[in-house]
């Protein structure tokens, strides 16, 4: 199966894209962090390599197409979410045609599609299917990173996450997502059948490539499980500061109120309201703030 170049066009159309967004961004004195281009600039590069150096690789053993898919759909996605922001989004999202599309991002619709693909392409024939047309490959592909972007967003996305889906809420995610990947990893490594012929390769390569998808998702599992301690740890700390700022501003502000507005990443602009706030109401305790977040 040969290279198709077709396969890079969406990837260098979204990183113009991004580059030229995050320059207007830039000169309005909104910059981009570095860290977050430095994310979505490496996504696409690991696209890129992957597509590049296992492309021919991928139709000859499924261990590398397999190596492909986890960094095509699993890793790059994470970094290219990574890299969003609000206001990198905000001209898509002013387009009225595209608001249907936000439900897609909802974590009770991400992960079910997310899996629904998974699983799908995984199914013998369509697999096979995929390694002898390349442009059947390319959908493939276009739909591992579409709905890998899709589950990663309610965890790092820059839109808004419904009020329930909390530091808990995102723990139990995690653990569905790598459940559901666990349960089609385990089903290649024991069925002790080949179950794709296409490659021509021993079962071995089989069970290779599905211990490389549990290593790799065993990894990915414990790092996120390690971001959601530091990330409750930090909000918890910030939560209190507001707390305590509030009620020595002499603002009325409920624990649950700067809850929502640390988890939505907004506990600076709760921060300035509060101060502002609390030089309004001098020798007024009690005053009430006002915020909706």
């Amino acid at each position: 199966m040969s290279f198709a170049p077709l396969q890079l066009a969406p990837a260098t159309i979204a990183g113009v894209l991004y580059a030229v967004r995050a320059h207007h961004l830039g000169q309005r004195g909104k910059a981009v962090p570095v860290w977050r281009q430095s994310c979505f600039y490496g996504g696409l590069a690991v696209i890129v390599v992957s597509l590049t150096a296992l492309g021919d690789l991928a139709g000859e053993t499924f261990v590398a197409h397999m190596s492909e898919h986890l960094l095509i759909g699993d890793l790059a996605t994470l970094l290219l979410v990574l890299g969003l922001t609000g206001p990198l989004l905000a001209p898509l999202l002013r387009i009225h045609l595209l608001d249907p599309l936000r439900v897609l991002t909802h974590p009770l619709i991400a992960l079910p599609l997310w899996a629904f693909d998974l699983y799908l392409w995984h199914l013998p024939a369509l697999h096979e299917a995929a390694v002898r047309h390349e442009a059947l490959h390319a959908v493939q592909h276009g739909m591992f990173i579409t709905f890998g972007v899709l589950m990663w967003m309610p965890l790092f996305g820059p839109l808004p996450k419904p009020p329930w889906f909390g530091n808990l809420a995102k723990l139990f995610y995690i653990i569905a997502v790598r459940l559901l990947g666990g349960v089609l990893g385990n089903v290649l490594l024991w069925s002790g059948t080949v179950l794709y012929p296409v490659y021509g390769e021993p079962v071995s390569d089989q069970t290779t490539a599905a211990a490389i998808m549990m290593i790799e998702s065993s990894f990915v599992t414990l790092g996120l499980f390690g971001w959601l301690f530091f990330r409750a740890a930090r909000e918890s700390e910030e939560r209190q500061q507001l707390l305590e700022l509030a009620a020595a501003r002499g603002v009325e502000l409920s624990e649950e109120r700067a809850a929502r507005a640390v988890s939505a990443g907004r506990g600076d602009e709760l921060r300035r309201r509060i101060e502002a706030g609390g030089l309004t109401a001098a020798g007024h305790p009690g005053t009430k703030l006002s915020w909706d977040s």
